[in-house]
């Protein structure tokens, strides 16, 4: 935990909070804070800045907050993944928010199986969970927008070419396609599919709204992989 993030219900006055869940075990275990010590903290949603632990007493603490700086900014993407197998998938999130990603479209494929949508790590509360742990990673406070999307052909010719409008529109998929761009400053809208990658029916239907393949080499990535390596090179 890189830093500490509060909540509303944190608060028990403007520049006052009082902490007694994981992120107090954590001051204690990790941190071994001391009455006085100073911590950096964000506010969810909002600005970052500092707090000095003013009491620490059986299992709370009490911290005083000031908030001065904006969180860093997220990249100009959106990200389209086809639903990726549960284990995966919590750490995607993760990876999502500690990578910057502002907003997160998951979508049916026909290599998805049906059981991954039964998942109880697409309830919303779960959701969260792992992407404030990826914004505590990260040193951000603003959680990346989560969509989910069942049913991939209404979702890819209706709604995604108006996404994806006046950005660049890229696919991952492995095959004889150009190399991913490096190093862009544009806005993107990037599909990645499943572990085996899309069907040709859907690299027809993607390309249809806007969005045209490119390919990092010829091996074969695990998505979670994939999604780092083509942020990494994307921007």
């Amino acid at each position: 935990m890189n830093l500490l993030l509060l909540e509303e219900a944190d608060f028990i006055a403007a520049d006052r909070v009082v902490l007694t869940d994981r992120r107090f075990t954590h001051m204690q275990e990790i941190h071994r804070v001391a009455v006085g010590d100073s911590l950096r903290v964000g506010r969810l949603g909002g600005l970052m800045g500092e707090a000095r632990v003013l009491r620490l007493e059986g299992h709370e603490a009490e911290l005083s907050v000031s908030f001065e700086r904006e969180p860093p900014a997220k990249l100009p993407l959106t990200l389209v993944l086809a639903l990726p197998r549960p284990k995966m998938l919590r750490r995607v999130f993760q990876t999502v928010a500690t990578m910057g990603v502002p907003k997160l479209i998951l979508v049916n494929s026909y290599r998805v199986e049906k059981s991954f949508w039964q998942t109880p790590f697409l309830e919303p509360e779960a959701i969260r969970e792992q992407l404030i742990l990826g914004l505590e990673q990260t040193r951000d406070t603003i959680l990346p927008e989560v969509i989910i999307e069942k049913r991939f052909k209404p979702f890819v010719e209706d709604r995604l070419p108006a996404i994806a409008h006046g950005t660049l529109g890229l696919v991952g998929h492995p095959g004889p396609f150009p190399p991913c761009p490096r190093g862009l400053d544009q806005p993107v809208t990037l599909a990645i599919g499943p572990e085996g990658g899309w069907i040709p029916y859907e690299i027809d239907l993607l390309g249809k709204a806007g969005l045209a393949p490119v390919q990092l080499g010829e091996r074969i990535l695990r998505v979670e992989t994939a999604v780092t390596a083509l942020l990494a090179r994307l921007f």
